[in-house]
């Protein structure tokens, strides 16, 4: 799932954008300031950044400033109430983007999806519970213990098919059928035995997964 940062310190505003935001499929992560967000210790790699302009201690220009001497590629997208020209090309000086209140969240979202293919960002990684999957070269890290799951290629081949049908109820056939490349025989084990060493490796307990969900009587789905 892509990660945003977004700070904001007008709780309405912030709240409506992030509810849409996540409805949409981002993991929001908001703060009123750029010390609350230091405080809070957050140790995520974050895909994107919107910051408000207009903020108590360090404001958007200065956050931006500081945070692409640090992470150059990260896409960063001002929001500010200034509608003027000269605020707008400033702006432009520093950050990748920059939309003007009052705006609609389907603009914020829209221009956060063009900085993500700008940056080839979009779709690369994909974090999930405590997985982070890195989709162009292959590798699975559980990021609680800091280290590379590997997986067989079946394994993986089930763990990709899933990344691609987020939030489906796929059935046995489906999964059968898209990583063997064969016909589903009803009463067929081999499935449901590579499901189980799959959550071996990637659930926190097997015994109750939380991210290869069973469908009783269907069949598997992932959430994000």
């Amino acid at each position: 799932m892509t990660r945003i940062l977004y700070i904001e310190d007008e709780p309405e505003i912030a709240s409506w954008l992030k509810e849409e935001m996540v409805e949409y499929g981002y993991d929001v992560y908001a703060y009123e300031s750029f010390e609350a967000f230091e405080e809070s210790g957050e140790s995520v790699e974050f895909d994107a950044v919107i910051l408000d302009i207009m903020l108590p201690g360090l404001d958007g220009f200065s956050i931006a400033r500081k945070l692409k001497r640090k992470h150059t590629e990260l896409p960063i997208l001002l929001l500010s109430a200034r509608s003027m020209l000269d605020d707008k090309l400033d702006g432009l000086q520093i950050a990748d983007d920059y939309v003007t209140k009052p705006f609609h969240p389907a603009e914020v979202i829209a221009r956060i999806e063009v900085l993500l293919r700008r940056f080839n960002k979009k779709d690369d990684v994909l974090y999930l519970q405590h997985l982070k999957i890195d989709l162009k070269d292959f590798q699975v890290v559980d990021m609680d213990a800091g280290e590379e799951i590997v997986l067989t290629q079946t394994q993986y081949g089930l763990l990709q098919y899933f990344i691609t049908h987020l939030k489906q109820i796929l059935t046995k056939e489906q999964l059968y059928e898209a990583v063997w490349k064969e016909p589903y025989i009803d009463g067929d084990k081999t499935l449901m035995v590579h499901i189980r060493y799959l959550r071996e490796k990637i659930e926190k307990d097997p015994s109750h997964p939380t991210i290869i969900e069973t469908v009783r009587g269907i069949g598997y789905r992932v959430r994000t």
